[in-house]
């Protein structure tokens, strides 16, 4: 796996690669230390008010009808993110949400091939039923770390995400950080209105009167560490590299997130936890790798 991330790869890049899912999987982290404060609608809301404001004044619109934007906006963010603060709050921990979110990739490859009728390779199929016996073994595990109700929630999250990659596709080339910042606008009116009839003026006066220091840095780090910086250096990243070369360090996330939630939170890792992120990791590998390794020894065989 090593070699196809880093082929052709400066060293800068690679650095910048990694700093970036470092981001990412800390992330995770960053979000559950502001869930001690803020209630998870309210949170999601805060984020992408932030996100947007004042960066959507300086970014053009992309090139996509309003329609389309509201329907990428609402669940690329809205549904994903409002689902994922939930379940953490609910009773997911940081580091099997950052592993549990990456079933939103066979989400994403199941409507391919059901709507688009995209291929999916045998060797996908052993990857994704590899992947899922990771989440099985996450299932068998609540209590703790993790609850039905955290772990639905955060499946609900990545489906969501897998929907929104899928709709992405009919978007067309466009710009992703003003994709990011254009789309986040459609998030903070229903996510307001929600926090209002599910959380309550109450409690949303007193959560953002009492905001602890550790909540604003994390607050901070979620809007402008993970989303509009990160973001933009994996977007540098793709227009400079092939996308196959840079998609794989995706992989590293859920790694990431579960080592920063044991160094931060102080999570543990137990023996099925690995077991479970080995499987869901080697399951997304092989999706990602098995049909171009498949390619390379068909034509390897045919040019001998």
């Amino acid at each position: 796996m090593t070699r196809f991330m880093s082929a052709a790869l400066p060293i800068r890049h690679l650095l910048l690669a990694l700093l970036v899912v470092a981001i990412w999987g800390a992330n995770f982290v960053a979000i559950k230390v502001a869930l001690r404060d803020l209630p998870p609608l309210l949170l999601c809301a805060v984020r992408f008010i932030l996100v947007a404001v004042p960066v959507v004044f300086f970014v053009p619109r992309p090139a996509v009808a309003w329609r389309q934007l509201a329907v990428y906006g609402l669940t690329m963010f809205g549904v994903h993110f409002g689902f994922l603060f939930l379940g953490m709050k609910l009773g997911m921990s940081a580091g099997l949400a950052s592993l549990t979110l990456q079933f939103q990739v066979f989400v994403t490859v199941a409507l391919a091939a059901v709507v688009l009728k995209e291929r999916v390779t045998l060797v996908q199929l052993l990857g994704t039923l590899t992947a899922f016996a990771g989440f099985g073994v996450v299932a068998l595990h609540t209590g703790g770390d993790v609850t039905v109700a955290g772990l639905a929630c955060v499946l609900l999250g990545a489906s969501s995400w897998g929907f929104a990659n899928f709709y992405s596709k009919r978007l067309g080339r466009v710009n992703p950080l003003a994709l990011v910042v254009w789309g986040s606008l459609f998030v903070p009116v229903p996510m307001l209105l929600a926090s209002l009839a599910f959380e309550g003026p109450a409690l949303i006066a007193h959560s953002l009167t009492h905001v602890g220091g550790a909540t604003v840095f994390s607050v901070g780090f979620i809007v402008y560490g993970s989303t509009l910086v990160a973001y933009s250096l994996w977007s540098w990243l793709i227009g400079r590299h092939p996308a196959s070369t840079i998609a794989p360090f995706t992989l590293l996330v859920p790694i990431f997130g579960m080592l920063s939630a044991a160094v931060v939170l102080g999570e543990t890792l137990p023996a099925w936890k690995l077991e479970a992120a080995g499987l869901v990791i080697a399951g997304l590998a092989v999706n990602l790798f098995g049909p171009r390794w498949i390619a390379a020894r068909r034509a390897a065989v045919r040019s001998s």
